[in-house]
């Protein structure tokens, strides 16, 4: 049993592994959107909708949100978006009726064509310094914390 009285450790914020992961999440999405905003409009999360559909259609809401771990919230609000623009289309899925199959429509394919590159070359704006032996350690490092906190996600929590 705990000791109510005891001291908690120390905790620095800014050397906390989670908070420094998740501020860099955030400064490296708000620099690449930096770079397609402007240009085409999107907002992260309508890029990140393109972005995935683009690769493999077609998808449901539930999927992106799984593959990107996005919120429920903001893919529903992000397909909206790009479905009153004209550049997802949603059709019944004959497995389910309940859910929705997305597809880029031609237009929806056409700013995932423009946008790639402007995507691309923020990326390697942004990797710029890092030689390839670190590019490919940091790509390792953070696919084994995405897995691992899956694992912990999908494990029962303790009562």
């Amino acid at each position: 049993m705990t000791d109510p009285n005891a001291t908690p450790p120390a905790l620095s914020l800014r050397d906390f592994m989670p908070y420094s992961l998740a501020v860099t999440s955030n400064q490296v999405s708000r620099l690449v959107a930096r770079a397609y905003q402007d240009r085409f409009g999107l907002t992260i999360w309508e890029w990140r909708v393109i972005a995935l559909l683009g690769e493999a259609e077609p998808m449901t809401a539930q999927s992106l949100s799984d593959i990107a771990a996005m919120d429920k919230v903001s893919v529903s609000r992000a397909v909206k978006a790009l479905v009153d623009r004209g550049l997802v289309d949603r059709a019944e899925r004959k497995a389910d009726r309940r859910s929705r199959d997305l597809r880029l429509t031609a237009a929806g394919h056409q700013i995932y064509r423009e946008i790639t590159p402007v995507a691309l070359g923020a990326e390697a704006d942004l990797l710029t310094g890092l030689d390839e032996a670190e590019i490919a350690v940091l790509a390792v490092v953070l696919d084994k914390l995405r897995h691992r906190a899956a694992e912990l996600l999908s494990a029962p929590t303790p009562d």
